[in-house]
């Protein structure tokens, strides 16, 4: 019995919060093989958001239903071989780090992609990634005040949210 249209598809995540890990939830619930890396000092910043049930952070369980875990450091000449041996027989990468990290770690799409031409490589970023932005972290609050939203929510005249 088939698991679903994407069964015998290998993807690899690396994300945090809410663009990688929501993308690479879909995969799975569709029947990909994903395999989450996370960094083994806290993983996923997710993880630290309520609210909690029986102390887990309800967004990180809701985010990464069907997925395995593995803890990594990337950092690492170790943790690095290993990313690249699992990209090496993965079909995509999923990736929503600051623009520039994955080159800065040497596993950026070139590098991968030369050791497997056939890798689809996604990359979620919350600017263009060829802008400089004030942080260089595209979180939702701040595209709201960057855009002015913020400014016309919350009752008229209050200054409250």
């Amino acid at each position: 019995m088939s698991k679903g249209p994407l069964e015998g598809i290998r993807v690899v995540e690396v994300g945090n919060f809410m663009a990688a890990p929501f993308c690479a939830m879909q995969l799975a619930d569709l029947g990909a093989d994903v395999v989450k890396v996370e960094n083994p000092d806290g993983g996923d910043l997710a993880r630290g958001n309520g609210p909690f049930l029986e102390g887990e952070s309800s967004p990180f369980v809701r985010l990464n239903r069907n997925k395995r875990s593995l803890a990594l450091d990337l950092k690492s000449t170790r943790g690095k071989d290993v990313f690249r041996k699992l990209t090496a027989k993965a079909d995509v990468v999923v990736e929503n780090l600051r623009p520039g990290t994955m080159a800065q770690l040497g596993i950026d799409y070139p590098k991968l992609a030369a050791q497997n031409p056939g890798l689809v490589y996604v990359a979620a970023s919350g600017w263009v990634r060829t802008v400089p932005t004030p942080s260089g972290r595209g979180l939702d609050i701040m595209a709201q005040g960057m855009s002015g939203l913020m400014s016309i929510t919350g009752p008229e005249g209050s200054g409250e949210p």
